[in-house]
């Protein structure tokens, strides 16, 4: 089977489309025919070890997976002798930010990872570029407390996590203005911002309105430079470990130090994750933006270049 495979850290120049034997399912464990899977922010930082914290999720010294990939969506064609959960021709989606070999022909999962039935309205496409950034995002919102009257900001609304953020929001009946370029004005307005700042004409840090929260999506600000935006005991949440890892000691400090404060949301449950990502697929709530560029397995160098330029609109598919 054809597989990305990079054997050291580095550049993106170092992934190379190999042919390499197809994986076997375990007792425990499901095989998987990829259909489609995303190259996307964590799969850059799997694929470069950037961060160097990266290091100690996916190996030290050199990758402890070979082959890359994050997220899938495909369909079961073996299941391992003591699986109970699922059965041949399902189609599932799933993911693992510490990487599971998804970016293959085929992959081997555990039958009790964080995947799940792919809803019936659902392509393949939409099934993988709904987890990643939307994974990200649940996990923002969930770690403050919601309700209608709000009003948030979110930078950076076109990507992966933010366009699956605003979504979310909009769910939950709450105010958001949009921070975007102008070509994707139209888009953000179709998935529902109430306001919309071209950061290409404006500065979004110095919008006169006032915000229970700012998300920075993208992680290109900082606390400091949106704090002017909060309310009293409004919060800054970032995606990002910001400037010399500031958003990891930042939380503490903004707690004991003024009415407004930073939340570093760690994205611990991926299974809660996709369960509410699932939920919102089968309402017909959430609808995963998806790039013009798309890619095969055999360009996917391409694929990685072009993510970590910080060009793309929402996610960047690999289809098989």
């Amino acid at each position: 089977m054809k597989a990305a495979i990079r054997r050291k850290y580095g550049s993106f120049e170092n992934i190379k489309v190999e042919t390499v034997e197809k994986p076997n399912a375990k007792d425990h464990e499901v095989l998987i025919k990829v259909c489609a899977t995303t190259v996307n922010r964590t799969d850059c930082a799997v694929a470069t070890a950037t961060p160097f914290v990266m290091r100690f999720f996916t190996g030290l010294l050199k990758p402890k997976l070979p082959i890359l990939g994050t997220d899938f969506a495909g369909i079961i064609i073996a299941v391992g002798a003591k699986v109970t959960t699922f059965k041949v021709n399902d189609k599932v989606f799933g993911f693992n930010d510490q990487g599971l070999s998804s970016q293959a022909e085929y992959m081997v999962f555990p039958a009790d990872g964080a995947m799940a039935l792919i809803p019936n309205n659902i392509t393949f496409e939409q099934a993988a570029a709904s987890l990643e950034g939307a994974h990200y995002a649940f996990n923002m919102i969930n770690k403050v407390k919601l309700h209608s009257n709000q009003r948030i900001l979110i930078n950076g609304a076109t990507g992966g996590i933010g366009s699956a953020l605003l979504q979310m929001l909009k769910y939950h009946g709450i105010y958001v203005t949009a921070v975007c370029d102008t070509k994707n004005i139209t888009l953000i307005k179709n998935l529902g911002a109430d306001k919309i700042c071209d950061y290409t004409k404006e500065d979004f840090t110095q919008d006169p309105e006032k915000y229970d929260f700012v998300f920075d999506a993208v992680g290109k600000s900082t606390f400091g430079k949106c704090k002017s935006l909060l309310k009293q005991g409004g919060a800054y949440i970032s995606s990002e470990l910001g400037p010399n890892m500031e958003n990891l000691y930042l939380p503490l400090f903004s707690k004991v130090f003024g009415d407004k404060k930073v939340i570093f949301p760690m994205p611990l449950d991926i299974k809660a994750s996709i369960r509410f990502i699932k939920e919102l697929l089968e309402k017909e709530k959430f609808n995963p933006v998806i790039d013009t560029r798309k890619y095969t397995i055999d360009h996917i160098g391409e694929a990685y270049k072009y993510v970590a330029s910080g060009q793309k609109t929402g996610n960047v598919v690999i289809s098989s």
